[in-house]
């Protein structure tokens, strides 16, 4: 028996609950990866898996072996990282998850540049506003914009997103700008829904050193960021976006800053990946890069 082999392929069962998507991520048979398993169970003399027709999870010697599976495993992977090619020349196929806005006007009139720098390296962007599991779905990091939820990821600060309220040209010859928070009372917003809970987010406006949240009355709900201001270019009312969302709008006048006294707090960047998984030179040059290119935009 491999050892080696056979403590990945564990590691994989556990993390994505399936034989099959684990023999195919590993590109095994599904009848060797069972004798695998039936092999390192008689070797350590212990279950390590519960299975049933639906599920599989380890047990507690299972999730104990697990733990320490992951540690020697990482070490591994890190010590002949750390003599190989691919540290030098990074290498292999890196699947990345963020929104569509932040990947169609910023990362991707970027991206030639990384391709260019690291040309063995192959991209798969996923495109998405929910809350994914990078290990079941195989994705090495997300990008992620606003305060993060306790998560068991590991989050490297990328910069802040500068937000600001507009509208559009026509909305405000029809109702007037507002010039004070109070002048809010006869406008409306755009109702934006939060993709994970559902819940309408209210406006945030800066006053002093105070965070005033406003909910106006709205005609239109969305909960994606290109349909937020595709109604706010339709007339629907006021948005707050970062501003790379709206330049484009904002310098051809389709679109005008609305209280830019009380612009909205700015929202943190960020990029996570899984703390229990060994961070690949591909995967961290990729992180590098994209440090290095929010630091020149900001």
């Amino acid at each position: 028996m491999d050892h080696l082999q056979a403590m990945r392929l564990y590691t994989r069962i556990v993390e994505l609950g399936s034989f099959s998507r684990a023999s195919e991520q590993l590109d095994l048979p599904r009848a060797s990866a069972t004798q695998i398993i039936k092999q390192l169970e008689a070797h350590l003399g212990t279950r390590l898996l519960l299975r049933t027709t639906r599920q599989v999870r380890p047990t507690l010697d299972g999730d104990a072996y697990y733990q320490r599976c992951v540690s020697i495993l990482a070490d591994i992977d890190d010590m002949e990282a750390s003599f190989s090619q691919a540290a030098r020349d990074p290498r292999g196929r890196l699947k990345v998850d963020m929104s569509g806005s932040l990947c169609r006007l910023l990362l991707m009139p970027a991206l030639p540049e990384f391709c260019a720098r690291y040309p063995l390296i192959g991209l798969e962007i996923s495109v998405s506003d929910r809350q994914i599991d990078l290990v079941r779905e195989g994705v090495d990091c997300v990008l992620r914009i606003g305060e993060l939820r306790d998560s068991a990821l590991v989050a490297r600060p990328l910069g802040r997103l500068e937000q600001l309220s507009c509208a559009s040209a026509d909305y405000l010859a029809r109702h007037g700008t507002p010039h004070t928070l109070d002048d809010l009372d006869a406008h409306r917003m755009v109702d934006y829904l939060s993709a994970s809970s559902g819940k309408s987010i209210p406006l945030e406006f800066t006053d002093a050193a105070a965070i005033v949240t406003r909910s106006l009355p709205s005609t239109v709900a969305v909960n994606n960021g290109d349909a937020y201001v595709a109604a706010c270019e339709a007339g629907f009312g006021i948005v707050q976006m970062p501003r790379y969302h709206v330049t484009r709008q904002l310098t051809a006048g389709t679109l005008v800053e609305v209280l830019p006294d009380h612009r909205p707090p700015s929202l943190p960047l960020t990029v996570l990946y899984p703390q229990n998984r060994h961070l690949s030179p591909r995967v961290r040059v990729f992180i590098e890069w994209l440090q290095d290119l929010f630091s020149r935009q900001g």
